[in-house]
């Protein structure tokens, strides 16, 4: 009898030795194919992010070799850094957000009591700047044309300006 009940002790330990083997090798390929399934569909979401980025990124002068030639062609002797034009220009733009009468480049005279400030800028090439501006009630945007003179000064002159509707 206590033979028998070893025997029959050992045979179910081998079958659930057996049973735990095929489960958890099972359960590990079915956990490799969930990650390849996820890591292929994020790597598919990361390339269709950076083709939205791209694209939203090309009218921009850090994408736009011909806007950047155009600083070295104009003065080949002197080299103008893009990364440091960039929040330069910007920076200058936002400086005329102090003028007690508001941001004269808005194109927009005030409104009521508040002056119309600049709040985001984009520069688009070696000429152009789109800005959104607001006087906290009225929003628009407007189209800059600027200029870099040979002094290092920064001129901007207003091409046209847009104020949305209440």
């Amino acid at each position: 009898m206590k033979k028998s009940l070893l025997l029959y002790g050992f045979i179910l330990a081998i079958l659930f030795n057996i049973y735990t083997y095929v489960f958890l090798n099972k359960e590990v390929k079915f956990e490799q194919e969930k990650f390849t399934k996820v890591t292929t569909k994020l790597r598919d979401s990361i390339k269709k992010v950076t083709l939205k980025l791209d694209e939203a990124a090309y009218f921009s002068l850090e994408k736009n070799e011909n806007a950047q030639n155009y600083f070295e062609l104009t003065n080949p002797n002197k080299t103008i850094l893009i990364e440091k034009l960039i929040p330069v220009v910007t920076e200058k733009l936002l400086d005329y957000n102090s003028n007690p009468k508001g941001n004269p480049y808005t194109g927009q005279d005030p409104i009521g009591p508040n002056k119309f400030v600049i709040n985001k800028v984009k520069i688009l090439n070696h000429r152009w700047i789109i800005a959104d501006f607001s006087d906290g009630e009225y929003w628009g945007e407007v189209i800059l044309k600027y200029f870099i003179n040979p002094d290092e000064s920064i001129t901007f002159e207003v091409n046209q300006s847009l104020l949305y509707q209440k």
